[in-house]
């Protein structure tokens, strides 16, 4: 079967540094005129050592590759700065490539930034019905999406208003109706729906999965919103620097993306001095024991510390604490020291909500003596899993979910 997209040896390559510094002042301005033929002269120069690499060449994709089938949802995943919003800006024709091949059959809808391809001065109406001819389609078409793409943005108390004094807001909740509705056998949506609020969140990742699985229609969907990938996306991409480091199944990406965090674990080199109580490692673990740094917010995980006791001393305590990402203490536990052993504490499900943590590890006898003390280690992050509890961008859960029930 043909694939729907195929990209082959893709790479964008910018260089940094050309724009100059215009003069401030009238003489300054006059010797740049005088100075102009050497520097013409200079960029000519420049240019035709333009295909070699140094320090001011930026390569944004090199040597990109892949396919996507009919009917797929294709996730592509990784840092800020790793390629995929410029990958997204070649696919729809927006940035051009410095090499390499791209074939794409089927009319493309992108939303890729607040207000693209809306015309300010224009209504929402009118701005339905340019990017409904854009797309190839008649008037009659259009007529008969116009009212479901009206009422999905939930702007209608507004279509009538040119669109720049729409808000961020009402500008993504119109670009991802009008994206949708208007029939594109390609949808590309970059993580701009992050403006949202939640409930029109919810409802973007609805569609997308209904233009997928029951419209057989092919969504490209880029995200930091690990739930939702997890949800939509059959396959997904981890780009890092411009280079596909995974294109498999979205459960590896995920694991690998998450793997790749510093700091995963805690281990003792040999040349540092041990003292009467000592912490040797530390790593965290899924509740089968397996390593992990990554954990659906509905599974529990493991704190595994490995303690070596020297010269047994009484009421010695392990003493556990989660960071967040701010470093501010969010939970702590401690536990009384009993020769040397794996030390293991279980934090359970739905305890946590979506974000990055790390862990803090002391050994001490209270009042007395502090034996060790890892200030930092054993990143790992919290992902919603799409369940009943779903970590909202408009709405601020707080860091832990309380263990509580209602009574009457």
């Amino acid at each position: 079967m043909r694939p729907v997209i195929s990209v082959s040896s893709l790479s964008k390559r910018y260089r940094l540094g050309l724009k100059e510094k215009q003069a401030e002042t009238l003489a300054g301005q006059i010797a740049n005129v005088i100075k102009s033929p050497w520097k013409n002269l200079k960029k000519l120069k420049d240019l035709s050592r333009f295909g070699l690499e140094d320090d001011s060449v930026f390569w944004a994709l090199k040597d990109v590759s892949f396919e996507v089938q009919e009917g797929e949802v294709l996730g592509i995943i990784g840092k800020n700065g790793a390629g995929k919003s410029t990958l997204l800006k070649i696919l729809s024709q927006i940035t051009e490539p410095t090499s390499g091949k791209i074939e794409i059959h089927g009319r493309v809808a992108s939303l890729l930034e607040v207000g693209t391809g809306f015309h300010p001065e224009l209504s929402g109406r009118e701005n339905i019905y340019m990017n409904g001819t854009i797309l190839g389609m008649t008037r009659r078409e259009i007529d008969s999406k116009l009212d479901e793409i009206i009422d999905f943005s939930g702007v209608e108390k507004f279509i009538d208003t040119p669109v720049k004094f729409y808000s961020s807001g009402m500008k993504v909740r119109l670009g991802f109706s009008v994206a949708a509705h208007l029939d594109p056998e390609i949808l590309i949506i970059d993580e701009v729906l992050a403006v949202g609020d939640y409930e029109f969140q919810k409802k973007c990742v609805g569609k997308m999965g209904d233009v997928s699985k029951n419209q057989g229609r092919t969504v490209l969907f880029v995200s930091h919103n690990m739930g939702a990938i997890q949800k939509l996306c059959q396959k997904s991409i981890l780009l890092e620097s411009g280079i596909i480091v995974t294109n498999e199944i979205t459960s590896v990406v995920l694991e690998k993306y998450f793997g790749k965090e510093e700091e995963k674990k805690y281990q003792r080199t040999k040349n540092e001095e041990k003292k009467e109580y000592s912490i040797d490692s530390a790593q965290l673990t899924d509740s089968l024991g397996n390593p992990k740094n990554s954990f659906f917010h509905d599974s529990g995980f493991i704190v595994c510390v490995k303690v070596t006791e020297k010269i047994k001393i009484n009421e010695v305590y392990l003493f556990v604490t989660i960071l967040d990402s701010n470093l501010n203490k969010i939970f702590s536990a401690e536990q009384k020291v009993i020769g040397s052993k794996q030390y293991k504490l279980f934090v359970k499900e739905k305890f946590l909500t979506r974000g990055n943590y790390s862990i803090q590890l002391i050994l001490y006898k209270p009042g007395i003596s502090q034996f060790d003390f890892i200030e930092q280690t054993c990143h790992f992050e919290i992902i919603d899993s799409g369940s009943d509890f779903v970590h909202l961008n408009s709405f601020d859960y707080g860091v832990v979910f309380g263990n509580y029930e209602w009574i009457n």
